[in-house]
């Protein structure tokens, strides 16, 4: 008997029934893998950073953080009341921080690749210009070179000279750090870096890094100097030291921790719960303190080098947000955990006096907030510059700026007098503009207090008050406030109704003199000549020389291996025993010279009255009709007068910067220094042109045109020579310099070209040739070519005028 199986029973219904399920199955696995597309693809929209800012793939930097500032500024959790603000500023700030670093940037770009390690995938081979046509550069000089992007004309617009590099690149290095790039003409090596050169520049020169370049061709004597060992070189100029960057890769961040590397060590210290009151209370260094605060575990670029800059004025510290180690400082400021901040703080720390709290602090206002509030509220005159920050020289200003010093000594007993003038000083209703209070170690700056006491004869200076107005950089005005002595309570004593008494009698006393002394009819009672203020903070002996020894260390152990340790150690050991036995002779020599000069000095004193240290001065006469023949007509063979030609609203400005121009000269026994009102001489001005250019006619001058110009006059041999910022100087003959002042007067791009000659360009026919856009002189810009026409002056190439007689004087 034969069963029937249920295959054969229901053969065809099942082989149905399973080609269904197989469609079912394949629908449903396409029907997946589309979905899973699709959120793959909606993935890929959302994490694309470029749609996320709204940009295209060919955005610049400079467009890149612009949409970043327009877009965080409108999803910022505190501006905006959308539920998923703070999930769109994070992809905001994500997506900026991928694009803005440039190897991140080309790794997603040729790979897709989003997280940080993009480092990883430098190596990988980079097929994107696949099937390009070849170019003969490339093929002549390698794969790596590509002639069309390179732009070697960036460096020759950054290109300095030796001269520069020691006027300016040394002296701004020790605030801000400078960056050199040394090149040549012909260097292949240097035209493949000049794109990582132009993007270092664009990342850095925001945080406050200076870039220059050097032509190595044209100063040899530099590279020797500062060791550039191949092109191109970089080097890092650092507080006066040249730092050579010796990695072969010109990235921006190995530039970065480069830079990190070489700045001052515990530039900005780590600041926490624990060490935070005894930071903020440390400002008896004279320093007010400064917080910075960051989401990081390490301060960015931007504030170590704002660090660096104010360093001499505040003193840094750095808070890492988030930490378990600054809670009680967030919550004592009350700081936003995710938003970089900086609190200033003078001598009360529990309240700052400025803060900041963006995503990113930009450097410019950095700087403007600290040097508006970079000293403290009763700050120490401890050294020159900062006698120079806290009462600068402003002799040419109409309006007086006065300083308030209280004069102490180092000691505990005076603290309570401090602390009362520090009081004065907070309860103030004085701009800092006006009148700023201080005080000075009396033990410290002995020869300026002596100074102010011997002219005014007192015998007593402990614990007085002085407001000086400082005329110039020597020379200063002041008066005692001999009512206004701050008491110094005795050992025990408490503070009571009597100390109180004494302080508001003080401060009214202060601010009754203050009040009269700021009318500008009011003088100061005494004036004295003072030195420079000693520096107390300058290193010492001991400490200098081991900072020599450092630096020289440091140099060795990057520049020198094994091989040359031994020589150098004996090189260093001779050099050491040389400079010892010259250090011998210099000081017994110097000895010996200054024994000769004290018994010349003595026997000067006794012959003429006059020391023999006698400095010269450079007086400024005034040329009127009194003094007019002294001036000029009976000046004796080989002397002559320099006269600035001024008004009354531009004397103030341009007599500083002719003063300027004209010191190095005043040691000159043959020249004499002047200024005229252009009101006054304007007669004289216009008869001497006239003398000059042959003119028969009358000139016609317009006064507020002259001034700004220079003349040299040379009495005996009747003859002139001329300074203008405009002065189309020639040394083909008056007749030429008549035709140029006639064609410059009938520009109508620049109607005052000729002006200064007394040529009008009504007389003159209309000129529509050489149409150009003028040049608009301000009046601080009049006298920056003088110091070079004087040196052409003194050489003889500048042109002569001849005339036949001096005109009469007269003034009006």
């Amino acid at each position: 008997m034969k069963i029937p199986s249920s295959s054969s029973k229901n053969g065809p219904a099942a082989a149905i029934m399973g080609g269904t399920n197989l469609r079912n199955l394949i629908g449903l696995t396409l029907l997946g893998l589309v979905l899973v597309s699709a959120v793959a693809a909606a993935a890929t929209a959302n994490t694309d950073p470029y749609k996320i800012l709204g940009i295209q793939k060919q955005a610049t930097l400079q467009e890149i953080r612009r949409a970043y500032k327009q877009l965080a500024k409108e999803w910022h959790p505190d501006k905006s009341d959308h539920p998923d603000a703070e999930t769109k500023f994070v992809e905001i700030k994500k997506a900026y921080e991928l694009l803005a670093d440039s190897d991140r940037r080309k790794a997603y770009d040729l790979y897709g690749i989003t997280n940080e390690d993009a480092h990883l995938y430098k190596e990988r081979p980079d097929y994107s210009n696949y099937g390009r046509f070849p170019d003969p550069f490339e093929q002549f000089f390698g794969h790596n070179f590509n002639f069309h992007d390179q732009d070697i004309s960036l460096f020759h617009r950054l290109s300095i000279t030796s001269k520069y590099y020691e006027t300016n690149i040394v002296p701004k290095s020790h605030h801000t750090p400078q960056i050199l790039m040394f090149y040549s003409d012909w260097c292949f090596s240097c035209m493949k870096a000049a794109n990582s050169f132009k993007k270092m520049i664009d990342t850095l020169e925001p945080f406050g890094v200076t870039f220059a370049t050097i032509n190595a061709g044209h100063e040899n004597q530099l590279v020797r100097k500062v060791g550039v060992h191949s092109l191109p070189c970089v080097i890092l100029v650092l507080g006066g030291h040249n730092y050579v960057y010796k990695d072969s890769v010109y990235n921006t961040q190995r530039v970065v921790e480069f830079i990190r590397q070489k700045l001052p060590y515990k530039l900005l210290p780590t600041i926490d719960d624990s060490t935070v009151d005894g930071f903020l209370e440390g400002w008896i260094d004279n320093r007010v303190r400064a917080l910075v605060m960051e989401p990081r575990a390490q301060p960015r670029l931007r504030y170590l080098i704002t660090a660096y800059h104010f360093r001499e004025r505040v003193a840094f510290g750095f808070v890492q947000l988030n930490s378990q180690k600054s809670q009680h400082i967030q919550e004592r400021y009350k700081l936003h955990p995710s938003l970089d901040t900086l609190l200033i703080f003078n001598e009360d720390s529990n309240r700052p006096v400025a803060s900041i709290s963006m995503s990113d602090i930009p450097t410019s206002t950095l700087n403007n907030v600290i040097a508006v509030n970079k000293y403290l509220a009763l700050p120490r005159l401890s050294s020159q510059a900062m006698l120079e920050g806290v009462c600068p020289a402003e002799w040419n200003r109409p309006r007086k700026r006065l300083c308030v010093v209280l004069i102490t000594e180092n000691t505990p007993n005076h603290d309570h007098a401090r602390q009362a003038m520090r009081r004065i000083a907070l309860e103030s209703n004085y701009s800092p503009e006006k009148v700023r209070f201080a005080y000075i170690y009396q033990e410290k700056q002995t020869e300026f207090i002596s100074a102010l006491a011997e002219h005014s004869k007192l015998e007593e200076t402990i614990l007085k008050v002085v407001i000086i107005w400082r005329r110039d950089t020597n020379h200063i005005k002041y008066e005692w406030v001999h009512e206004a002595t701050l008491p110094v309570p005795e050992k025990g004593a408490v503070e009571n109704e009597t100390h109180d008494g004494s302080y508001n009698n003080t401060k009214q006393k202060l601010d009754s003199v203050i009040q009269r002394l700021l009318r500008p009819s009011e003088v100061l009672s005494y004036e004295a000549e003072v030195k420079d203020l000693l520096d107390e903070h300058a290193q010492g002996l001991v400490i200098r020389i081991l900072n020599k020894v450092l630096m020289a260390f440091e140099y060795m152990t990057e520049n020198l291996g094994q091989e040359h340790i031994l020589p150098a150690l004996s090189v260093v050991g001779t050099i050491a025993f040389i400079l010892a036995i010259g250090y011998l002779m210099a000081y017994l020599v110097r000895v010996e010279e200054e024994n000769i000069q004290k018994s010349q000095n003595k026997s000067a004193d006794g012959k003429n009255g006059k020391p023999a240290n006698y400095v010269p001065e450079l007086r400024l006469h005034e040329l009127r009709a009194e003094k007019y023949n002294g001036l000029v007509r009976l000046l004796k063979p080989g002397c002559r007068t320099i006269v600035l030609l001024t008004d009354m609203q531009s004397r103030n400005k341009l007599i500083p910067a002719f003063h300027r121009a004209v010191w190095p000269y005043r040691k000159n026994k043959t020249l004499m220094f002047a200024h005229m009102l252009i009101e006054k001489g304007i007669g004289w001005y216009a008869e001497l042109l006239r003398l000059s250019l042959s003119e028969s006619r009358e000139m016609k001058i317009n006064p507020r045109n002259c001034i700004g110009t220079v003349i040299a006059l040379n009495g005996h041999r009747k003859y002139f020579c001329m300074y203008h910022a405009k002065h189309p100087e020639s040394n083909r003959g008056a007749k030429r310099m008549m035709k140029m002042t006639r064609q410059l007067s009938t520009m109508p791009s620049d109607p005052e070209a000729g002006a200064f000659l007394g040529m009008d360009s009504s007389d003159s026919e209309t000129s529509t040739s050489d149409i150009s856009e003028p040049k608009i002189l301000l009046e601080e810009n009049l006298l920056d070519g003088l110091p070079n026409w004087l040196d052409r002056l003194f050489e003889g190439t500048t042109h002569r005028y001849y005339i036949n007689y001096w005109p009469d004087f007269t003034s009006k």
